[in-house]
């Protein structure tokens, strides 16, 4: 944590740090026309209008005197930076200091220009006192936008490497969202709960990325005037759909139950702020985030209210958009306001991983006991001499039935020994399970149990023993029919969005007395259950006229 307030205090440092301003400028004069003594610093333009009005694509002229009040020194050249639509010409006191792009003339199309260039100004005539600056332009392109032409005079090395500092903060920080949205879209594809917050943050980390690249992407290759207004547009759908997921976010992770309506009305109010202000770019990327802000800071509220975990530190970080505002620019407290914002999502999403790995790790505990309870409770000291008992019996008895005793209770220690770490396993191997139990227990016991089964899908996994555990309970609190059978059928059913198995006891119930506390076969059953479909399940078991059910339905989830 206090790294990353040292990094804050560093970027407010080099932001506080901008390009100090050593000249005066006074309002510029327009002329359409073209005559190269305009250049002069001895021309008299007390007769030009005071805006640029139409000028299709004729060449027009620019005049506007200024005053430095520094001179400027050999350690520390002056540069003016331009910014403006059109391609020109660029003259100081008459002499010609730069081009950007090519003026249209009648034998050569215009080569639009950039929205902002930077020139040195000559040592010889950077002198202390009045000056002035022509420009030569024409719009042919874009030329029914009229937008104003500004002028910053400040030493040369300032104006180049002011950007180029600002510059290397925003590269850091659109690295480390590049990472994350590459990390979290791997963790999300590898994973097998598909958590939609998940996805929702690293569509925000990939999009914060992209807004970051579209708005610095002007220091890297040379954007003509003719699609500055693109980049514009591309930059406020992005801020558009940052300022819609982020509350969405927040409201998945935070368990708002009132997120939909809040965002529908959050969703109305964003596209009115973009149709309202459509063509005002600056001020609908503020109104629109200014909404997000709004939305996120009641939805964190309320998280805080409920003691969520970690809402005080995505609240903080929302609250500490009030002194990034107040203490810097609005491209930069825009900026710094959604990087703080996303950090702190960062947070809470990293909060959200460690108690998925520590309810992964609980699962994994609770699949050993699972599995030790599994053995013990079908190895048990009087399940193997009973067992062996009835076995000796069988075995003195009618040695060829004793044969086909050790059989099938060898084949119910080996389906039990191959499930035991299992947690997911085949419906027909549970019903192997199931089978072999029977052929041990009619041997035991001497009743002659039935088993059938209708609807199975061979492809359906069933967590390990369940159904198992249910057919001990029928036998253990079931008496046989008229006939000497107890009959158990097991059914399955798919459905849309759920899908069931019903277990059915047809017998005589054997009375109880007043209630009893939940099995311990009832217990295992619904732990694993829970294990393997977490809440997404239902499990009901009572009598009926003809014996017991028992009902398990589990939910299909994504």
């Amino acid at each position: 944590m206090h790294r990353i307030i040292l990094f804050l205090i560093y970027i407010f440092t080099l932001t506080a740090c901008n390009t100090r301003h050593v000249a005066i400028f006074e309002d510029p004069k327009f002329n359409t026309g073209d005559n190269m003594p305009w250049a002069s610093k001895e021309y008299v333009d007390s007769n030009w209008r005071s805006i640029r009005g139409n000028t299709g694509s004729q060449i027009f002229w620019l005049r506007a005197h200024c005053k430095l009040t520094e001179p400027g020194e050999i350690e520390e050249q002056l540069g003016i930076n331009v910014y403006g639509f059109g391609s020109f010409e660029i003259y100081w006191d008459g002499a010609l200091i730069g081009k950007n792009g090519q003026v249209q003339t009648s034998t050569q199309p215009e080569i639009p220009g950039t929205e902002s260039s930077s020139y040195l100004i000559p040592m010889e005539l950077a002198t202390q006192g009045p000056h002035l600056i022509a420009m030569r332009i024409t719009q042919a392109n874009s030329n029914d936008y009229d937008r104003e032409i500004k002028f910053k005079i400040s030493p040369y090395k300032e104006l180049i490497a002011s950007p180029l500092n600002w510059l290397s903060i925003m590269n850091m920080t659109a690295g480390v969202f590049l990472v994350a949205a590459i990390y979290f879209l791997f963790l999300f594809i590898n994973s097998s709960s598909k958590d939609k917050a998940l996805l929702i943050f690293c569509i925000i980390c990939f999009l914060f990325f992209a807004l970051q690249v579209s708005e610095y992407i002007k220091f890297y290759i040379t954007i003509p005037y003719s699609y500055f207004y693109t980049r514009l547009e591309i930059i406020g759908i992005i801020t558009f759909i940052i300022s819609l997921l982020i509350p969405l976010y927040l409201a998945i992770q935070f368990q708002i139950k009132w997120k939909w309506p809040m965002m529908s009305i959050l969703s109305l109010t964003l596209l009115a702020i973009y149709m309202d202000n459509y063509g005002h770019y600056d001020m609908t990327a503020w109104y629109l985030s200014l909404a997000m802000w709004i939305v996120a800071l009641i939805i964190v509220s309320y998280a805080v209210y409920k003691k969520e975990n970690g809402a005080v530190i995505v609240l903080i970080g929302l609250l500490s958009r009030l002194l990034i505002n107040y203490v810097l620019y609005y491209d930069a407290s825009l900026f710094i306001s959604f990087n703080v914002v996303i950090l702190c999502m960062l947070y809470l999403q990293t909060i959200k991983l460690r108690e998925a790995e520590q309810a992964h790790q609980q699962n994994i505990a609770t699949s050993n006991r699972l599995k030790n309870s599994l053995l013990k409770k079908n190895i048990q000291p009087h399940f193997i001499k009973n067992t062996l008992t009835s076995l000796i019996d069988w075995i003195e008895e009618s040695p060829k039935e004793g044969a086909i005793f050790v059989q099938a209770l060898s084949s119910e220690f080996d389906i039990l020994n191959q499930i035991s770490d299992e947690t997911l396993v085949p419906i027909q191997q549970e019903i192997a399970l199931c089978e072999a139990h029977l052929k041990v227990m009619h041997f035991r016991k001497e009743i002659h149990y039935q088993w059938s089964t209708s609807g199975i899908d061979p492809s359906t996994n069933i967590p390990p023993a369940i159904i198992h555990t249910l057919l001990e309970n029928g036998i253990t609190h079931s008496m046989p029919l008229e006939d000497g059978n107890i009959r158990f059928h097991l059914a399955y059913e798919q459905h849309p969005g759920w899908h069931q198995f019903t277990l059915s006891t047809f017998a005589k119930n054997r009375p109880t007395t007043g209630d009893r506390k939940e099995s311990t076969g009832f217990q295992y059953v619904k732990s694993r259950l829970t294990e393997s479909y977490q809440q997404h399940w239902t499990f009901h078991s009572a009598a009926t006229t003809t014996g017991w059910e028992n009902i398990i339905k589990i939910y299909h989830h994504t």
